[in-house]
């Protein structure tokens, strides 16, 4: 496969900051032919494009850093204005580098990685799969803060006063919920007790607000899948998280080569670590977490609901395997069966959209 060194007449690397922007012009062969920064902002974009039409003006390939936080800005600028834009994670330096580290030298390294790198990282789509990502991390802020709110609870519950921790002991955590969540003041009870039941009522109600902003938040998740991807909510184990975690995760058809690199990507591509006349596979703790993690919770699920999966298992530990090197290759075959149900959604969706617009042009023309 081709390096885009031999791509391109030149690169051009960004090092993304909050307010600034350095930017570097490199040859395909490494020599810097200009260097520049400018503001994180509209105007300081058109200043970099107009930069890179000066000093690469033939075949060029934009080389960013931090696409998904404060390049984002930068990267949707240049893909509207139909610019090759890349992504680079962030540039190894030197050992020792003697105090040298300034914004223009690491963008001049964010476009020598580039250079170099033989599989480049296409940037995540934004629209609905942006969506998607801030729907979930918003979410996901909900549930932590809800789980440490409980904890609390718990915590005020344990070292309540004896009447009021007898009162709500006795409760399961729904009920505790609600119960807390009713107090009022006692005016006849000591300062102590009135204070506690305050503030169990308090973190009661803010467990109960975060919990119901989490349903919330999971219906539009819901409804977004549907309208994405919904062969993916068909599967057995997927529900709306998992099926988002994964859109988002996957991005797009053709981000990833094949489904080896999206198993890579997730982590649950299977790792040699043999030796001497011990074959076998490791866990692989690199990839996406979260796309693992969704991985995880739907080879759970299938384990424990699906008869196939549940035979494919047994068939692996007989064959000498244990339970999680089983398991590890149950993870393999779904990321597979997944991959290629998202590329072949994404397939039928372009060519459904073709065909309506084929249809809108013929009914126009007649």
């Amino acid at each position: 496969m081709a390096i885009l060194a031999e791509q391109v007449d030149g690169v051009i690397g960004v090092d993304t900051h909050r307010d600034t922007l350095a930017a570097a012009a490199v040859s395909p062969i490494g020599a810097v032919l200009a260097s520049t920064d400018s503001p994180a902002n509209a105007r300081g974009y058109r200043r970099l494009l107009d930069f890179a039409r000066e000093n690469v003006p033939g075949r060029r390939c934009w080389a960013l850093e931090g696409i998904g936080s404060y390049g984002a800005g930068l990267a949707s600028f240049l893909d509207q204005a139909g610019e090759h834009v890349v992504e680079v994670c962030r540039p190894k330096r030197a050992a020792n580098r003697g105090g040298r580290k300034t914004d223009i030298l690491d963008a001049v390294r964010a476009a020598k990685e580039a250079l170099a790198t033989e599989h480049l990282i296409q940037p995540r789509l934004r629209g609905e799969r942006e969506a998607l990502r801030v729907l979930l991390a918003t979410r996901q802020g909900a549930v932590l803060a809800s789980t440490a709110a409980i904890n609390q609870l718990k915590a005020l519950i344990v070292s309540a006063p004896d009447d009021l921790r007898a009162e709500l002991r006795k409760l399961k955590r729904p009920a505790q919920l609600t119960h807390c969540a009713q107090l009022r003041d006692r005016p006849a009870r000591d300062l102590e007790h009135r204070m506690t039941a305050r503030a169990l009522r308090s973190t009661a109600l803010r467990v109960q607000a975060l919990q119901a902003e989490a349903k919330d938040l999971e219906k539009e998740i819901l409804a977004l899948v549907r309208e994405v991807a919904p062969e993916l909510l068909g599967l057995l184990g997927v529900g709306p998280i998992t099926a988002a975690q994964i859109l988002v995760s996957w991005s797009h058809r053709g981000r990833f080569r094949s489904e080896a690199a999206f198993a890579s990507f997730a982590g649950v591509s299977p790792i040699p670590a043999s030796s001497g006349l011990t074959n076998r596979h490791r866990l692989n703790r690199s990839g996406d977490r979260q796309l693992n993690r969704a991985m995880h919770t739907i080879t759970l699920i299938r384990m424990r609901l699906d008869p196939a999966t549940k035979a494919y298992v047994n068939r692996k530990i007989t064959e000498g395997k244990t339970s999680r090197d089983a398991q590890r290759c149950l993870k393999r075959v779904i990321c597979r069966s997944i991959f290629k149900t998202l590329e072949r959604t994404e397939r039928t969706e372009r060519t459904e959209r073709t065909k309506t617009g084929n249809i809108k042009e013929l009914t126009q023309a007649a």
